[in-house]
């Protein structure tokens, strides 16, 4: 099981050499990435490579995997990624009800076709807008994973917990649908807290040990990603998260 920091959570704090120091130093076994580092893909994985990283999964938005889907993969080809996964929809783009929920389900279902094609797996990444009930209290998440039945899942906890949600009736319910998750916390009074509100791991409201005790359940998991959406000290959150993340598996 690999342990990954997701990129976007440092990018406050570059130059990437650097950063990748400090994954590297911090233990993890490499990293996830965003479009920040598809720039120039080739001398990425040059820093990847001298410092012994991997970065097996990757975040690729909607507009890049159907506008230049051959550039998109072209880069998960140099980079070594294996999941190509798709993690975002800005406000004026997400649907507002079922029928819209549908469509973009069609359309992730063609695009896990396409990228399986080519010999890469596929997933979504949810955030805190895909639990919001639409039309008889339906909830998106439901509908991209029924409707897209063959994508997979990275289910981020930290925006599960946002949303008013349990994890682990997620992970129950979708265990053989989740190839990854992102393990991020909250703060009490989360919508006025400094950090955006976040938590590193261990150190928010939530009690983790049994989420632990269900990874173990999950046949498919390939990655645990660290990931703080806004910290102001990356080597604090590289740390607590690698101690956190160590204690927990240890009680499982």
């Amino acid at each position: 099981m690999k342990t990954l920091v997701q990129l976007y959570s440092a990018r406050n704090f570059t130059p990437w050499d650097r950063i990748l120091d400090q994954v590297k130093s911090s233990a993890y076994d490499g990293v996830e990435g965003f479009f920040a580092n598809y720039e120039d893909p080739a001398a990425f994985r040059r820093l990847l490579d001298e410092r012994g990283l991997i970065m097996p999964q990757g975040h690729f938005g909607l507009d890049l995997l159907e506008s230049n889907f051959e550039k998109a993969i072209s880069i998960a080809r140099t980079l070594g990624i294996d999941t190509v996964i798709a993690p975002w929809l800005a406000p004026e783009d997400r649907p507002a009800d079922l029928a819209g929920w549908k469509i973009l389900a069609a359309r992730l279902d063609l695009l896990d076709h396409k990228v399986r094609g080519e010999g890469f797996d596929f997933a979504w990444h949810n955030h805190d807008f895909e639990f919001v009930a639409v039309e008889n209290g339906l909830i998106p998440m439901d509908i991209l994973l029924d409707a897209a039945p063959e994508m997979n899942w990275e289910a981020d906890l930290g925006w599960i917990l946002r949303a008013g949600g349990d994890p682990l009736d997620w992970l129950r319910a979708r265990a053989e649908r989740v190839v990854a998750v992102h393990l991020k916390d909250v703060q009490p009074n989360h919508a006025t807290a400094l950090e955006d509100g976040w938590a590193d791991l261990g150190h928010g409201v939530s009690d983790w040990r049994p989420i632990f005790e269900e990874f173990e359940k999950l046949p498919y998991l390939k990655a645990h990603v660290a990931e703080h959406d806004n910290p102001v000290d990356l080597d604090r959150f590289l740390r607590r998260w690698s101690q956190s993340f160590k204690t927990l598996a240890s009680q499982t």
